[in-house]
């Protein structure tokens, strides 16, 4: 079990993490140090640190590249990597090899660069329709709650978003708008018919009665797995959902990162303690078959008590509503500048 975020949250770190500093242009050459480790591609964490102009690296039972604005987190062996304290769950481990440390090649290209570079994302555009997915509905409950069905709170979140988002002038489409159920092929078919859009599908999270917490999913790049289970040979196909693994990581970063911002800081209403669970991969099926960038967000854990009475609550539906419109915000500036 992931523990708890720190309540308060950097905003001016959490920003500067989505829209990059001291980051290379594409035009400037640059030597990556590549190894290769079980059949499989890696660069060093020394040259991480000269890409991204980052001036120290320290070492220990934490591996840590920082610099004035932004700091990440490794260990050896672990999945886990906090790039300004939001929690990224790796594709693979950190590998100590031949006196080095090494990053997959994967991890550097679908993770760490259109995080610290997400005006350099190629098929990344400026956009104005969000499709907004409220995850179950009619025959299909969802989590079964303490006080409503995850399907109900689906709803009465994409609907506060939907006018938030209208409000400041976005196109808004919904997958559904009414207790009706819709099926994941309908879902994917209503967002691939807008091309120039993104797509957040919104839930609602079950376990044991202890698990919390909120995490947001994108695809698994190819040849990484479902989070929590082994690699399969259709892993190392290519999903349309693939085409967009740059844009949908940084789309997700700024949801997730906002999300913990606003539930976590009297400033924006209310300390609701919750904790990070981390951005993951999944191959759900809206997010392999969605050809625009697209995330899967978890908003707490309804099969506990004192969770699922925060969730239910009008103040924690609003603030997680205002962090997923800011997010869209600050996502659409960042693969907006200079397009």
């Amino acid at each position: 079990m992931i523990r708890y975020h720190r309540a308060i949250l950097s905003i001016s770190l959490i920003v500067c993490v989505l829209f990059g500093t001291g980051t290379r242009s594409p035009g400037q050459a640059f030597e990556w140090e590549a190894v290769k480790y079980k059949s499989a591609d890696y660069v060093t964490l020394r040259s991480v640190k000269s890409f991204y102009y980052f001036k120290t690296i320290k070492y220990g039972s934490k591996i840590i590249l920082e610099n004035s604005k932004v700091k990440m987190e490794v260990s050896k062996g672990s999945q886990r990597c906090l790039m300004n304290g939001v929690l990224f769950i790796l594709s693979h481990p950190i590998v100590a090899h031949g006196g080095r440390y090494l990053l997959s090649r994967t991890d550097l290209v679908k993770l760490v660069d259109p995080v610290m570079r997400p005006t350099y994302i190629k098929n990344a555009r400026p956009f104005t329709t969000v499709v907004l997915d409220a995850g179950h509905g009619g025959k299909d409950p969802g989590s079964r709650g303490h006080f409503l069905n995850e399907k109900e709170y689906t709803l009465k979140m994409a609907r506060l978003v939907r006018d938030k988002l209208q409000a400041k002038g976005y196109r808004v489409v919904m997958t559904r708008d009414s207790d009706v159920f819709i099926s994941l092929a309908n879902r994917v078919r209503v967002a691939n018919k807008y091309p120039g859009a993104v797509f957040v599908s919104i839930h609602f999270n079950s376990g044991n009665s202890r698990a919390n917490g909120i995490e947001t999913f994108t695809i698994s790049p190819v040849g990484v797995p479902h989070m929590g289970r082994g690699v399969r040979p259709r892993d190392y196909n290519m999903v349309p959902g693939n085409i967009m693994d740059s844009a949908s990581i940084a789309l997700a970063t700024a949801v997730h990162s906002r999300t913990l911002l606003y539930l976590n800081d009297v400033t924006y209403g209310n300390n609701f303690r919750i904790e990070d669970r981390g951005i993951k991969r999944a191959r759900f099926n809206v997010l392999t078959g969605i050809k625009i960038p697209a995330i899967l967000v978890e908003g707490g854990f309804l099969s506990n008590r004192s969770e699922a009475g925060k969730v239910h609550s009008g103040a924690y539906q609003q603030t997680l509503a205002n962090a997923i419109v800011r997010a869209i915000d600050v996502y659409r500036g960042s693969v907006s500048r200079g397009k």
